[in-house]
């Protein structure tokens, strides 16, 4: 199994998520998402693994969003996975991706990782 966290180790949720996937015996990579973000194709793809537009990646609380004078219009899909790339704090957290798979979550809540876990 390969897995793959978005991770900020500052968020409980995040961190719970972690604990759950090696719990089950899984070396996920790790990736800090604010130090090391996606690109704005790799956040498509995240949406596209997820089933759901890029719009519902946006944390929606965070300052940066809520703050925003340069936030694109919420159906452009491109335009806004671009906005996220510069803006890492806004995407939501967790993301876990199975490559084997090709599946997605959003560890909201953490234990929703148990539905990649074999």
């Amino acid at each position: 199994m390969s897995l793959t966290i978005y991770h900020n180790p500052r968020c409980s949720k995040s961190r719970k998520t972690l604990e759950i996937i090696r719990s089950a015996g899984i070396v996920p990579t790790v990736v800090l998402y604010l130090q090391d973000p996606p690109d704005a194709a790799g956040i498509g793809a995240m949406a596209a693994r997820l089933g759901m537009p890029v719009v519902e990646l946006l944390r929606r609380g965070e300052s940066a969003v809520k703050d925003a004078t340069d936030l694109p219009a919420m159906g452009d899909d491109d335009a806004l996975a671009a906005w996220i790339a510069a803006h890492p704090i806004a995407l939501q957290r967790p993301i876990v991706v199975d490559a084997q798979s090709g599946r997605a979550i959003i560890g909201r809540p953490p234990e929703k990782v148990r539905e990649l876990l074999p």
